[in-house]
């Protein structure tokens, strides 16, 4: 009886209560829900241990609409248009036409992401892969070669001016291992609430 009076009174104050104190269990064990239940759980059904993702930079943006392929790009020779660097990889306009996405996306959008073999992934395919920078990257494919048995992808964000090179990231040398899955479908804005929220906890850390 006791075990049984003790769970109704805890059932009563979690979803009774209107007491600060029931607000934050309620929070707690709405994190712990999403964290260790319902993320995995889309993860497996979506086969990747990242099914969801937030979109955290504008590299992805067309922010010139129609006009996107006419903005500065960098080619091997200097300065060109987005146009002319796909062209030189052998993208035409009509093909970029036919790739998921096409008109990228945006900062605070929210990205579902499935698992994909590495051979089924194509030149234009949205993928996220790790890095040596603290969060994924999501970028789109450009080019894809096979290495012995495995795969090799160069990435590049539709907005950025050429592809990224650095000690935490090389755009030209992506291999599949790295892949966490390919883009499927976008949720315009609603990863601002994570955005805000990281934001605001580096706030508080001083960073």
């Amino acid at each position: 009886m006791k075990v049984k009076k003790f769970i109704k009174k805890s059932w009563d104050f979690i979803w009774n209560s209107n007491s600060w104190q029931s607000w934050v269990v309620n929070v707690i064990l709405a994190f712990i829900l999403i964290k260790f239940i319902v993320y995995p759980g889309i993860g497996m059904i979506f086969g990747t241990g990242l099914p969801v993702v937030a979109v955290i930079s504008e590299s992805m943006e067309h922010p010139l609409g129609a006009d996107w392929m006419t903005s500065r790009a960098y080619c091997e020779n200097g300065p060109c248009s987005q146009e002319a660097w796909y062209i030189n990889r052998g993208i035409s306009y009509a093909d970029f036409q036919e790739f998921p996405f096409k008109n990228g996306f945006n900062k605070g959008d929210i990205m579902i992401i499935v698992g994909k073999y590495p051979s089924r992934i194509v030149v234009g395919d949205v993928i996220v892969f790790s890095s040596g920078k603290n969060y994924p990257i999501i970028h789109r494919v450009v080019a894809k070669k096979r290495v012995r048995q495995e795969y090799i992808f160069e990435t590049k964000g539709d907005n950025n001016p050429s592809q990224i090179t650095d000690s935490y990231l090389d755009e030209t040398n992506v291999p599949q291992g790295d892949i966490l899955g390919v883009a499927s479908v976008k949720i315009p804005y609603l990863g601002f609430i994570k955005i805000w929220f990281t934001d605001a906890i580096n706030l508080l850390h001083g960073k």
